[in-house]
């Protein structure tokens, strides 16, 4: 199984950081895994922001819950991330993975793709 994630790399200040994260080699339907999505600030370490699982179930860090969902295209094998609002400070590499809830293991990382909030 791989992981791609795809989306803008510049987002404007309060705008909408949309990603998505394309599965090959499986489905993330079938199996019990957590599809987390994690990112990590310049010059910081990695921060959780939620996950949804196999059955479309989600959850988010309490930090961010206001401002993130998860969904799922099961018919593109992808699941998404959006975060409303964003500022400065959500600038950071943002990676989509497969592991335990909350990513208390994760056996499968994507590349991460950088996401810059700037005007």
């Amino acid at each position: 199984v791989q992981l791609q994630e795809s989306g803008p790399g510049l987002v404007k200040p309060s705008q909408t950081l949309s990603l998505a994260c394309t599965v090959s080699g499986g489905s993330f339907t079938t199996n019990i895994y957590f599809w987390s999505w994690i990112r990590q600030p310049p010059g910081k370490g990695l921060e959780w922001i939620g996950y949804i699982d196999y059955t479309g179930n989600t959850r988010y860090s309490p930090s961010l819950e206001s401002r993130t969902s998860i969904s799922r295209d099961t018919s593109k094998n992808q699941f998404t991330l959006e975060l409303t609002s964003v500022t400065p400070e959500d600038t950071a590499v943002h990676y989509c993975t497969r592991g335990g809830q909350y990513a208390d293991y994760i056996d499968i990382w994507g590349q991460g793709t950088q996401v810059t909030v700037s005007s």
